[in-house]
């Protein structure tokens, strides 16, 4: 996981690198720049700035609309998790087996393709669909078991130097997104927010000890299978902030009831 995160900031600042040498050549003139945007409205980006649309020629057709989409590689969110039991970050008795380590807790996600229709300068809403890691780094020894109706652990003899319980979902966001016209610099402000439907993958439990050594085990874990909430964004240029959180519970036990998950952190790729 985290050679991934690794490979996802370095082609991040790799394409945001390019970016800003391509878009220095282009400058010779604004109106070329701006015939060049103007091919961009389907597309395979990989970067952090949005090449869809320019404010210098495009302003007239703007009022006019159009359909944008393609296969991306956007809206990058690095941040943390945090469990809310029943509206409080304290974990309840019944719970308290997943008591964890806040900053080692994250969550990684990230969009492939997005589909959607731009109104104007300013105003765009659009379906993404991408994937989404939650990583909890649980404090006690203990091992949660698979294939089980409820959520299960037995404790260990043995002191575990990793004991991570993760689930990764495929995400589905409809997103609304404002956004301000460039400055000078040829930056904007951005707010996007909308719900967000998620589909588990799988759960995993992944556990490192002198004793065992390496040890992996996937399972549902009773992670919930359709996941459900919102997601809101704030940044200038291509890099914001974040924070999501979740409607229903985050296990499909009686037990787990109430207990849901959020998150928040930073993001790379705003467009």
């Amino acid at each position: 996981m985290k050679n991934l995160i690794l490979t996802a900031l370095m082609v991040s600042g790799l394409t945001g690198a390019i970016a800003s040498t391509a878009a220095g050549q282009q400058d010779s003139t604004a109106k070329e720049k701006s015939k060049w945007r103007d091919r961009k409205e389907y597309s395979v980006t990989l970067g952090i700035r949005d090449t869809e649309s320019s404010d210098s020629t495009r302003r007239t057709k703007a009022s006019k609309g159009r359909f944008v989409g393609g296969l991306t590689f956007t809206r990058i969110d690095l941040g943390y998790s945090r469990l809310i039991d029943n509206g409080s970050f304290t974990l309840s008795p019944e719970n308290e087996f997943l008591d964890y380590r806040g900053g080692k807790t994250s969550t990684f996600s990230f969009d492939v393709v997005q589909m959607g229709y731009r109104f104007n300068q300013n105003f765009k809403i659009y379906v993404a669909g991408g994937f989404d890691w939650t990583h909890i780094r649980l404090n006690k020894d203990i091992t949660i078991q698979p294939d089980q109706g409820e959520l299960t652990y037995v404790e260990e003899d043995i002191q575990f130097s990793k004991n991570r319980f993760s689930s990764s979902y495929v995400h589905i966001p409809l997103n609304f997104e404002l956004r301000t016209s460039e400055n000078s610099k040829g930056n904007r402000f951005y707010f996007i927010a909308g719900p967000e439907v998620s589909f588990l993958l799988n759960g995993k439990v992944k556990q490192k000890s002198d004793e065992r050594g390496k040890q992996k085990f996937k399972d549902d874990y009773n992670f919930q299978a359709l996941r459900y909430g919102a997601t809101a964004r704030f940044g200038y240029a291509g890099i914001g902030f974040f924070t999501k959180f979740y409607f229903n519970d985050m296990f499909a036990t009686d037990a787990q009831k109430g207990l849901k998950n959020m998150s928040f952190g930073i993001t790379l790729g705003l467009n």
